[in-house]
């Protein structure tokens, strides 16, 4: 029983640990993703620094496991352990809020070393500092499958956010429930460690199972060709892991929480192949690994990689096999239980690389998301490297990289053949190109950001400063704008786009603009002519539109547009309770304050709906199917104002319709919110 009780403790410490990593990662990730515009790039740029902490971690454990006797680690180790209780409760601190003058990527690591760094630092050791101390027991030669049980409570983890936590607690909740766990698995862990420093005080070498190992005789130093695709082959697994969510987010389906599947199935596949070497066979997963290759570099030049009925399962389920591929051929490389925890940290290493190279280079070296064909690349060229014992399988896996290369170069010769323009950054990839049509006068030119059009505009002259797109006269916004005083109006923007709304714009009308892009505003002055040609005058102002509005004077609008909700991360924070309270503070008392929560995927008009009834205010929901123009698309816009009158005004009686809100529906907070409860 003492022992079956060790084996508890053990394993109880490396799930905890494991569950409180992954969880901690999207509950840190929603309180700031509301001060960088919802970008999904707040994602990556955590997942990268989650990858570099949990990298220091692993050579925290692999130093101390080789320099120091178990008696010191226990003493340092518990006492990091002590320290680290001094960052709860895990809450980001007001003073992090970005100015709009910063870069979003050094901002958001600096806030999240100094918020979680230490805890998550502590979390990160325990896997492989833990099983090295299992190593010493009786029963080591099981040591990897506590690997496999640490990647299970990650993913076990990540599935429990979006479904069982989100939606039934609040962010401070959140956080609060997120400490105490975490206070409970410092008492666990320095049990544990303490435990090994009475019991096992010196290195007692666990003898190595067959099934277990990774050479003819496992006490073997491990070669130094080995030691660099432990390195490589996660690298690998972790570049397509970001590549392949890039790719489906941005450019096949702005769905919420997509990314989740991606990271779901990464996860899983280190839970099958440190498990045993059952479930990883190089005669089922070799064939399926290179079809894939093919079909998804094929796709990426071809429509089959972007519509949503093919170019989901091609990426998603195409990762899973590589990932197999990858994680199967690192698990049989994977050493002694002596060489544990240098393994651990190449590993690590290899993880942490991948995602700096996908998550801080890629976004300033590559004009557009070219990343997943490199990596599709490269993953057949380290084919090559480890099947090179096999002169046909070398020969095959050099092959295949020639036609992942051959497909990348034509993805690049089409995207520079029909756009105008390619612009990165932070905040994604813009697009800008033209589209002939029959009649010379119908030609456009389009703004997109990955599968999401930001606007349009006619190119020929006598038609420029008509409306398209979601802003035509019978649409929401347009009828907002008709019920509009006569005189001069003030109207704030959230979101430019090309620049469309500008065309309403009069003499002695004030157009002013929040976008957090600087090359949106870049787009819309070389590409576009709506801001140029408005008789309007047009005030811009560069950064998150909530905070610039919580720390500007009174503007006085007489409309309102909140027109920020496209893509895979929708800005919560511009539809929430304390939102729109900033809002009201810039309205004259007969404005409007105008959503558009046109979405394929989410039913947002119930929620702006919530709010408002919360508020005493009044709101109508406005649907427009645009049949009166071909070049004009169906939108839903919710207007609200405090003077049900305005909501009264003849270009919006006729159309305006009431909103029906879920009986007890809880409104959203800065505090609360729930994607997955307005899905369609």
């Amino acid at each position: 029983m003492a022992r079956v009780g060790i084996q508890l403790l053990f394993a109880g410490t490396i799930f905890s640990s494991a569950f409180l990593l992954f969880l901690v990662q999207p509950l840190i990730a929603k309180q700031i993703l509301p001060w960088f515009g919802g970008s999904a790039a707040v994602w990556s740029i955590c997942m990268v620094f989650f990858q570099v902490v949990l990298l220091a971690g692993y050579a925290y454990s692999d130093w101390i496991t080789r320099h120091l006797r178990v008696q010191a680690q226990a003493t340092l180790h518990v006492g990091l352990l002590l320290a680290s209780l001094a960052f709860l409760p895990l809450v980001v601190g007001a003073g992090w809020k970005p100015t709009g003058a910063e870069d979003p990527t050094w901002l958001i690591l600096g806030l999240l070393f100094a918020t979680i760094g230490l805890p998550y630092f502590l979390l990160s050791t325990t896997g492989p500092l833990v099983q090295s101390w299992v190593a010493r027991t009786p029963w080591g030669a099981q040591v990897y499958r506590y690997f496999s049980l640490s990647n299970l409570a990650s993913l076990l983890s990540l599935l429990c956010y979006p479904v069982l936590i989100e939606p039934r607690s609040s962010l401070w909740q959140q956080a609060r429930g997120w400490s105490w766990g975490y206070g409970m698995f410092v008492l666990l862990c320095a049990g544990t460690t303490l435990l090994v420093a009475r019991r096992w005080p010196e290195s007692v070498p666990a003898p190595a199972a067959p099934s277990q190992a990774a050479a003819a005789d496992n006490d073997e130093p491990p070669r130094w060709t080995d030691g660099l695709l432990w390195l490589v082959l996660p690298a690998l697994a972790s570049w397509l892991l970001l590549a392949v969510t890039n790719h489906i987010t941005q450019n096949v389906a702005a769905v919420p929480f997509l990314w989740i599947l991606p990271l779901s199935l990464y996860l899983f596949t280190f839970v099958l192949c440190f498990e045993s070497d059952r479930w990883y066979r190089r005669s089922v997963f070799l064939p399926l690994a290179a079809g894939v290759l093919l079909l998804c570099a094929f796709g990426l030049q071809h429509h089959i990689g972007s519509d949503v009925r093919t170019g989901l399962p091609i990426y998603v389920g195409g990762l899973f096999v590589l990932c197999m591929f990858l994680h199967g051929e690192t698990a049989r490389l994977r050493p002694a239980p002596r060489y544990l925890t240098r393994f651990y940290l190449m590993l690590s290493l290899g993880g942490a690389t991948g995602g700096v190279m996908v998550g801080l280079v890629a976004p300033h070296l590559l004009p557009a998301y070219y990343e997943l064909g490199i990596g599709l690349m490269l993953t057949a060229l380290a084919a090559a490297a480890v099947l090179r014992r096999r002169t046909w399988l070398r020969v095959s896996s050099v092959a295949l990289a020639a036609c992942c290369a051959f497909f990348l170069i034509a993805q690049i010769g089409s995207d520079r053949s029909d756009a105008r323009h390619l612009l990165r950054n932070f905040y994604g990839a813009l697009i800008t190109f033209d589209v002939r049509r029959t009649d010379p006068a119908d030609n456009v030119r389009l703004l997109s950001h990955g599968s999401i059009k930001h606007g349009e505009q006619f190119l020929a002259p006598s038609r420029r400063s008509e409306p398209t797109t979601y802003y035509g006269a019978t649409s929401g916004v347009g009828r907002a704008m008709a019920a509009a005083p006569a005189g001069p109006r003030r109207v704030g923007l959230i979101g430019l786009g090309a620049g469309t709304l500008a065309s309403y714009g009069r003499s002695g009308d004030v157009y002013r603009i929040y976008e957090i892009n600087p090359q949106v505003f870049e787009l819309a002055d070389s590409e576009f002519t709506f801001l140029r040609d408005s008789p309007a005058r047009i005030e811009r102002v560069l950064g998150d539109a909530r905070l610039a509005l919580e720390r500007e004077p009174p503007q006085g609008f007489d409309l309102l547009v909140v027109d920020a909700f496209s893509g895979d991360a929708v800005p919560v924070h511009l539809l929430t309770a304390q939102a729109m309270d900033v809002y009201l503070r810039h309205m004259k008392p007969d404005g409007i304050v105008a959503f558009h929560v046109t979405n394929r995927f989410l039913e947002l008009a119930p929620v702006v709906a919530r709010i408002a009834e919360l508020q005493g205010l009044h709101a109508v929901l406005v649907s427009d199917d645009a049949e009166a123009s071909k070049w004009l698309n169906p939108t839903e816009w919710v207007l609200v104002a405090r003077d049900p009158a305005v909501l009264a005004r003849k270009p919006l009686r006729a159309v305006a319709s009431p909103i029906k809100t879920p009986e007890g529906a809880r409104p959203w907070t800065d505090d609360f919110n729930n994607l997955l409860g307005v899905l369609k």
